[in-house]
């Protein structure tokens, strides 16, 4: 039986991964340092729930500052999923994003080339990455990113990819704008669902004609398992969900999910956001033989319908996991 680390483990791309590994019979040791990024009470829920698995251990605390190559020694592939997301906030914490998204990897990267044990290394870079360049992005073309936060991915990218060898197989997956049940508060499909359910106008920033490449969780979490065994390393690969949508058309569809019209408040583009994204897919399906699944209209659904639930149940999230800087359940 296999063992992998996932790092950022109680995130809504890390917590769905590693309940997929668990589910294709992996041992998880999930890492998760439960940043401020945002509530960290929602990533304290799926630990908890993750934590019930008899094959996860726990390991609360910052990548800086744990002991990574004690982990390292138990594991075979690791999967890098940790960092400090978001564009606008990079902007006044620069300092923070280059601790959580260079530093933290750094020090990952030096315990896996530490470890007799680990042979595969994949971690979740960024379409935030190409900034502005023509479209469809091409893993080819230049990248430009216009932000703190994409200048931080691309940093700990290149370190990642010239890790890779012989003996670790490297490769760098540029995920493009990720959706779908327990997505992260701050991203603006999941707020457009919340205020419509509630009755509340939504805010868009610019005039709601920027498109994005979104993608869904479950594709997101196929390609990062298939990245995991596929024969290429030292190489960036785009992940994306096959076609892009502008924001208004997405509350169009809202309108339709939740059966009543909604209204739009426009502010100005925020700085560091890029006007379109659009993945070239091509080295995903050569290198990977990935392909998306779920088309927009049903990864929506999906994530409306979470919402919906979650705002009917009253949900209070658990606090039964307090991060701390130890190990926990980890023989």
């Amino acid at each position: 039986m296999a063992t992998c680390i996932v790092t950022g483990a109680a995130g809504f791309i890390g917590s769905h991964l590693s309940a997929r590994l668990l589910a294709d019979g992996w041992r998880v040791i999930g890492i998760d340092g439960f940043t401020d990024s945002y509530d960290p009470v929602e990533k304290l829920t799926r630990a908890a729930t993750l934590a019930r698995h008899p094959r996860f251990q726990l390991v609360a605390g910052d990548l800086a500052e744990i002991p990574l190559e004690v982990l390292a020694r138990r594991a075979e592939v690791i999967f890098h999923l940790a960092g400090r997301p978001g564009v606008r906030p990079s902007f006044r914490l620069g300092n923070r994003y280059h601790h959580d998204n260079v530093v933290a990897t750094s020090r990952l990267l030096a315990a896996a080339q530490g470890s007799p044990s680990v042979r595969r290394l994949v971690y979740a870079s960024s379409s935030s990455l190409y900034g502005n360049a023509p479209l469809p992005f091409s893993e080819d073309a230049p990248v430009a990113p216009i932000s703190p936060y994409g200048q931080t991915k691309l940093l700990a990218e290149r370190a990642w990819l010239a890790a890779s060898d012989e003996r670790l197989g490297a490769v760098a997956l540029r995920y493009f704008t990720v959706y779908g049940p327990d997505q992260r508060p701050d991203l603006a499909l999941r707020r457009f669902g919340e205020a419509a359910l509630r009755g509340q106008p939504l805010q868009i920033l610019g005039d709601g004609r920027q498109s994005r490449d979104f993608t869904y969780v479950d594709d997101i979490v196929e390609a990062t398992v298939l990245a995991a065994s596929a024969p290429v390393a030292g190489l960036a690969i785009n992940v994306g969900g096959g076609s892009r949508v502008t924001l208004l058309d997405a509350v169009a569809l809202l309108e339709q999910l939740t059966g009543r019209p909604v209204r739009v408040e426009h502010s100005p583009v925020a700085r560091g956001d890029v006007r379109h994204t659009e993945a070239d897919l091509h080295r995903a399906h050569e290198l990977l033989g990935f392909r998306p699944r779920v088309a927009f209209a049903e990864g929506y659904a999906r994530e409306i319908e979470w919402i919906r639930d979650r705002i009917g149940s009253g949900i209070r999230p658990s606090r039964s996991i307090r991060p701390s800087h130890r190990l926990e359940r980890v023989a």
